[in-house]
Order: C-alpha cells, then structure tokens, then sequence
C-alpha cells in the first residue's frame, strides 16, 4: 500500500509539473486576467503565425527612449555627437574624413563628401543640420548639401527659405523624383531636423521586387509617407535601380564652398 501510495504522489507531482510546464510554454508573459483556457476558440490573425492575443508571441524589445524627442534611445548607433568623427570616412579614398570639429557640431570644409563606416539597409535615422546664417546665391547654389542612404538615393538638403527652386529638388525632396509634401524650412541659419524611416529596396537576383521608400519627417512635419524611390539618384535623367547590398549613409559636399553644418546623428537598425 505504502508503494502504491508513493507511486500514485510521483504520478501526480509528475502530472501537475508537466501541466505547469505548459501552461508557462504556453504563456509565458500572461497576466492574472487570462486562464490555462485563454487560446481556446481564438482565430488566427490575418497573415501570420499567431492567434488574435496569443499570449505565445513574442513581447517587444525593451528600448529606452531619449530624455528629449532628439535624443538618441538606447538601441541606436550614435553617429556623430559633435566630439569627433570615428564613424566616418571620406566617400573617395575611404580616408578618416577632417570636416572641422567645433562646438558640438561639424562644418563642412570643402574636402569632399563623408560616409560612414558601416553599412546599413532598413534605417531610422535622424540628423540636424543648418546652412549659413547669411545665404548666399539662389536656387540649388544655397546651402547645398544631402543625405544618401545606401550611397545611392538622396535626400536632399538645401535652404528652402525664400528661396525658389525646382520643386524635386527643394529641401526633404527626393532629389529629382519627389517633391516634399509641404515647405517646412525654418529661416536661414537656424538648425533643422530630418527623421527619415528608410526602407530598402528588395532584390531576387537582378530583378527589384519592391522599390526603396521613405517615411519622414521635417521639423516635426510630415513630408513623405511611404513614398517611393523610382531608382538611385541621378542628375537631369530618368532614375533607374541595379541590384546592391547593404550601403553607407552619405552626407554630400556639394562644391558650393559654404559653410553647412550637423549634428546629433543617429541611427537605428529596423526590420521592416
């Protein structure tokens, strides 16, 4: 009898382990509100692996935003804080890039376009910028500069400030292909902020399954949804894809010899 007894308690201490082992697979992060019957009868959500509020799936990465909507959160690469520049090299060459260091920012120098060291394909990435207080010149010859994601499609940065120029090549334009929603330029001088959501392109060999797009945001403005690139930057042509990898993010020195300058760079990596 005393063995049956022991054998029937290991039974049951197996049985209740086993359905606790369950029920913590089953639903590792449920909360006192949800019982062992919470998945019964749930449909499956429209194209995924999951149930409508499996307990199952996986929670989101923790990430801790910024003190300040600018401020970079934890899970971001910090680019450039305005101290020195040992993310980023010159486009031609791949030499350490000498853009002066000042002040908490960088300024062009007129020694040529930077890029950073690594590489990157889905992106969030936000960048401040401001042209000279005092323009000089009109059109695409005032404070000139932009951004290349993968070194190859431009968004652009100019003064847009009273100051008139082709439309798809006006500031937080796609450069040549779409022009921003709306004109969010502050006065000449002062600093502005791109948030930009790039999505790579995708590729199966040589052929482009979906095009490259942009969400972004210009001084807090939305002035692009979505919208897509109709192939890398070009100049007084037609825009055209060819299949590439992961690329840089550019900062362009457009030639104008006027002084630009950024700060607070950063950048995160996304799956989208």
């Amino acid at each position: 009898m005393t063995k049956l007894r022991l054998c029937v308690t290991t039974t049951l201490a197996s049985v209740f382990l086993l359905v606790a082992l369950s029920h913590s697979v089953l639903k590792p992060h449920a909360t006192a509100q949800e019982g062992p019957n919470w998945h019964n009868g749930l449909p499956r959500q429209h194209e995924s692996q999951w149930l409508v509020h499996d307990l199952r799936r996986p929670l989101p990465e923790v990430v801790t935003p910024g003190v300040r909507a600018q401020d970079a959160p934890s899970d971001a690469i910090m680019l450039l804080d305005g101290t020195n520049l040992d993310h980023w090299v010159y486009r031609k060459g791949g030499a350490p890039a000498a853009w002066l260091v000042k002040d908490g920012f960088i300024e062009l120098n007129h020694t040529g376009s930077i890029q950073t060291k690594e590489k990157f394909e889905d992106v969030q990435l936000h960048i401040e910028w401001a042209n000279p207080a005092e323009p000089k010149g009109v059109s695409q010859v005032r404070g000139n500069s932009g951004i290349f994601f993968m070194g190859r499609y431009e968004v652009q940065i100019v003064d847009s400030f009273n100051n008139r120029t082709y439309a798809d090549g006006s500031a937080a334009s796609l450069y040549g292909q779409h022009p921003p929603l709306v004109n969010a330029c502050r006065q000449s001088g002062e600093w502005q902020t791109y948030d930009i959501i790039f999505r790579a392109p995708r590729f199966d060999g040589d052929k482009l399954v979906e095009p490259a797009r942009v969400t972004m945001f210009h001084n807090g403005v939305l002035v692009h949804f979505n919208q897509k690139f109709f192939g890398s930057t070009s100049y007084r042509a037609l825009a055209k894809y060819s299949p590439h990898g992961p690329g840089p993010v550019q900062i362009q020195d457009h030639g104008d010899r006027q002084p630009m300058r950024f700060r607070n760079i950063w950048a995160r990596r996304l799956k989208l």
